[in-house]
C-alpha cells in the first residue's frame, strides 16, 4: 500500500519547529502529523486544510474537539455517516461509516495558514488516499485550499476545475463536490449557513445512490 501517513515526518521545517514550540506549551496535545480517520474503504472522503491548534492537533482525530467540527459530525450523524453526533476525543468511541476525513497538510500550521511549499509537501500523502478510493466514490472538499490541493494531487488543470460552494465536477471515476470550510468564521460570518452546509450531505446522499 502507498505511503498515506508519516507520524514524523519532517519535510516542512517551518511547520516541525512550531510543533515543538507548541507542544512546550501544551504537553498533553497531540502536536504530530494528524492521520486519516475512518472507514479504510469509504464511499465519501471528506479533505480539510490543516489540523487545528486546539481540535486536531490537540485531539489527533480530524475535526475532532473544536468548533470546525460540530457540524461536520451533526451532519455526517444526521446522513448515516458516523455513529455518533458529536466527535470530542480520539477514544470516544465514535465510527465513522463508509466515510474517512483527511487534510490536505496534516500539521498544524502557523495561524492556520500553510503555506504553498507546505501543501506541495504534503500532496503525496493525499495523492495515496485518493488513488485508493473506488470507483464511484465522492470526495467532498472543505474549502478552496482543499480543493486545489485534490486537483493538483490528480495531476489536473486547476482552471478545469475551479472551487464554488456545491459545486460538482465528475474526475475519472470519482465525484467531487465543494463546499465552504465549515470554520467559526465562515458560519459567523454567515458565508456558510448550517442550511447550506447540511444541504451538501443532502447532495452527498443523492450522488452515493446514482
Amino acid at each position: 500500500m502507498q505511503n498515506t501517513y508519516n507520524p514524523d515526518c519532517k519535510k516542512c521545517k517551518r511547520l516541525s519547529h512550531f510543533l515543538v514550540d507548541v507542544k512546550s506549551q501544551h504537553a498533553d496535545y497531540f502536536c504530530k502529523p494528524v492521520p486519516a480517520f475512518g472507514h479504510d474503504d469509504p464511499n465519501l472522503l471528506i479533505v480539510g486544510l490543516a489540523p487545528g491548534m486546539h481540535g486536531a492537533n490537540r485531539t489527533g482525530r480530524p475535526f475532532t474537539g473544536d468548533y470546525a467540527g460540530v457540524s461536520l459530525y451533526k451532519n455526517l450523524y444526521k446522513y448515516g455517516f458516523s455513529s455518533n453526533e458529536e466527535s470530542i476525543a480520539s477514544d470516544d468511541g465514535l465510527k465513522l461509516i463508509n466515510c474517512k476525513i483527511t487534510n490536505a497538510v496534516k500539521c498544524l500550521p502557523p495561524q492556520n495558514k500553510p503555506n504553498g511549499n507546505e501543501i506541495n509537501n504534503c500532496n503525496s500523502y493525499l495523492k495515496n488516499e485518493i488513488m485508493q478510493l473506488k470507483e464511484g466514490a465522492i470526495i467532498l472538499t472543505l474549502g478552496g485550499i482543499a480543493h486545489r490541493a485534490v486537483i493538483k494531487s490528480l495531476e489536473l488543470k486547476q482552471a478545469d476545475y475551479r472551487f464554488g460552494h456545491a459545486e460538482e465536477h465528475v474526475i475519472g471515476h470519482l465525484q467531487l463536490i465543494n463546499s465552504y470550510h465549515c470554520s467559526r468564521y465562515n458560519l459567523n460570518t454567515r458565508r456558510l449557513s448550517l442550511l447550506m452546509f447540511e444541504n451538501i450531505f443532502k447532495r452527498i446522499k443523492v450522488l452515493s445512490s446514482i
